[in-house]
C-alpha cells in the first residue's frame, strides 16, 4: 500500500476513533493560545517524558528582562549565549540567521587547494592502505578548525532558546548543549551544517574509502534536563542528491541532525519534524562508552514526524528510550535502511507509533539489530494494519532475532493517542511555525 493510500486510509478509520475532530482540537487547544503568550516562558509540563523528572525542565523561563535577547544574526545569537553565565536567559531568533554567511572559502587555511587535495589523494597515486598525510591534509585540517570554532554555539544552563513568529531558525549552524542543565530549544528551523572540508579515508568501508564528516544540527552531550519541541530538522537547501562524488564516492558534507551522547539524560524530543536526512539520530555514540552512558541516556520521543529519513530515528546504545505516537513516512523514491536501531545494552520501549512505508518495504526493515538487547514494540500500526514489528522482523530476518520485553515500563507520558490517528494529528502540528 503506498503512502497516499495510507493517509486516507487513516482518515477514513477516524469514525472508529472516539471523536477525533475534538481530539485534534483538543491537542491544538495549548498551541491556539502562542500568539497571546510569551512562549519563551514556556515550561516542559509535568509527567512529558523524562525531561520532566525530578525538578523538570525550566529552561530560561524564570530570566528578569536584562537577559531576554532578540538576534537576528550569528554573531549577535552567540553574543546572546555567551552574556550572564548561568543566569536564565531567553533568546529569542527572528528569521533565519546564518552561520555560514560568508561561505565555505572564508574558512580555508592559506594554501588550501580541494583540486590539489583530489590529485594527491587519489587512490590510483595513493591507493588504499594508510590513511592520507601531507601538506593538503593537514591544510584541510587547519581549514576544518576555522569552520568548527566559528559554527559551534555552546548552549549555556537555564536557557531558552526559541524561533520568533513563523520562518525562523538557523542555518549551518551547531548548537551544543554540552555539559549543562536545563535547556529548551523550540519553534526552530534547524538546517543541518554542511562539512566544508570533508576527509577522505581511503581505508574506510571495506578499503574502499569514504568522505567523513562532522557537524550535527544539536549535540546534546553529558547535559541533563534539556527539550526539544516542535522544531524542524532537515539538510534544507542541501539535501544528499546534490552532493558531488569523487573517487566514486559521495563527498559526504552531513552528519547527524540530533546526537544524544556521552551520560546525556533526561531530554524529551517532542512535536517535531526530521526530513530528508541519512544519519537522522544518535542515542548513545559508542560501544566503548559504557562509563559514560550505562544507566543514563533517557529519553523520550513523542509526536514526532520523520519523513525522507534513511536511518538512526534513532539507532540507541544503552539508553531507556521511550517512543511513542511518532510518525515514520518512508517516500516512495527515497534511499531507506532502518527506522530504530538495536544498539548494546539498549532498552527501547517503542509503541503506539504509525508507519507509512510504500509497497517494497517490508516492516521487518524498521528494526535493525547491531547488538543484542530485549525490546518492547507494542500496538504499532504499519499502513493502517496493526503489526507486531518484532515478530516480522525475525521472521523475515532471523539472523538478526530480537528479544521481546525492555524490562521496563515508561510512566512520563502525556496523553498517548490512537496510533491510527497519528498521521494526522503529527502531520497538523509537528515541527516548527506550528506554535503561532
Amino acid at each position: 500500500m503506498n503512502r497516499r493510500m495510507w493517509h486516507g486510509h487513516a482518515m477514513r478509520r477516524m469514525a472508529v476513533l472516539t471523536g477525533c475532530t475534538a481530539l485534534v482540537l483538543g491537542v491544538t487547544g495549548t498551541g491556539a493560545q502562542a500568539g497571546s503568550r510569551d512562549v519563551g516562558r514556556d515550561v516542559l509540563a509535568a509527567n512529558d517524558g523524562w525531561a520532566s523528572e525530578g525538578a523538570g525542565t525550566t529552561g530560561g523561563s524564570a530570566a528578569d528582562a536584562e537577559h531576554v535577547y532578540t538576534v537576528t544574526t550569528w554573531a549577535e545569537f552567540k553574543r546572546a549565549l555567551a552574556d550572564g553565565g548561568d543566569a536564565p536567559k531567553i533568546i529569542k531568533v527572528k528569521g533565519m540567521i546564518d552561520a555560514v554567511s560568508e561561505g565555505c572559502d572564508s574558512f580555508a587555511a592559506d594554501g588550501y587547494d580541494f583540486q590539489q587535495y583530489l590529485a594527491d589523494y587519489d587512490p590510483a597515486v595513493w591507493g588504499h592502505d594508510t590513511p592520507v598525510s601531507g601538506e593538503q591534509e593537514d591544510l584541510r585540517d587547519a581549514s576544518a578548525d576555522n569552520q568548527n570554532k566559528a559554527i559551534k554555539a555552546n548552549v549555556p544552563s537555564n536557557t531558552t532558546i526559541v524561533g520568533v513568529g513563523k520562518g525562523s531558525g538557523i542555518l549551518g549552524g551547531s548548537l551544543q548543549v554540552k555539559g549543562v542543565d536545563n535547556v529548551i530549544l523550540r519553534n526552530l528551523t534547524v538546517e543541518a551544517p554542511i562539512d566544508c572540508f570533508p576527509q577522505w579515508d581511503p581505508t574506510d568501508d571495506n578499503k574502499t574509502g569514504a568522505w567523513n564528516s562532522e557537524y550535527d544540527g544539536v549535540v546534546v552531550y553529558g547535559s541533563t534536563h534539556v527539550w526539544l519541541d516542535h522544531n524542524t530538522f532537515t539538510d534544507g537547501r542541501y539535501p544528499d542528491s546534490t552532493l558531488p562524488s569523487y573517487f566514486g564516492k559521495v563527498f559526504q558534507q552531513h552528519d547527524g541532525l540530533v546526537d544524544i551522547v556521552r551520560g546525556a539524560n533526561y531530554v524529551t524530543v517532542s512535536w517535531n519534524s526530521f526530513k530528508d536526512h541519512d544519519k537522522t539520530m544518535l542515542i548513545g555514540n559508542s560501544d566503548s562508552a559504557a562509563a559514560d552512558d550505562a544507566g543514563k541516556l533517557k529519553v523520550t520521543l513523542h509526536h514526532n514526524r520523520f519523513e525522507g529519513i534513511v536511518e538512526r530515528a534513532p539507532r540507541v546504545r544503552f539508553g531507556q528510550v521511550d517512543s511513542y505516537n511518532n510518525h515514520f513516512v518512508v517516500t516512495e523514491d527515497q534511499k531507506f535502511g532502518y527506522v530504530f536501531g538495536i544498539g548494546i545494552e539498549s532498552r527501547l520501549y517503542a509503541t503506539d507509533n504509525a508507519f507509512s512505508l510504500p509497497a517494497g518495504v517490508s516492516a521487518a526493515r524498521t528494526l535493525k539489530k547491531w547488538k543484542e538487547a530485549p525490546l518492547t514494540a507494542e500496538n504499532n500500526y504499519v499502513n493502517g494494519k496493526l503489526t507486531d514489528l518484532i515478530a516480522v522482523h525475525n521472521a523475515e530476518i532471523p539472523g538478526e532475532t530480537l528479544q521481546p520485553g525492555a524490562g521496563w515500563t515508561p510512566t512520563l507520558r502525556t496523553k498517548v493517542h490512537d496510533p491510527r490517528a497519528v498521521p494526522w494529528i503529527v502531520g497538523a502540528l509537528a515541527g516548527a511555525d506550528r506554535l503561532y
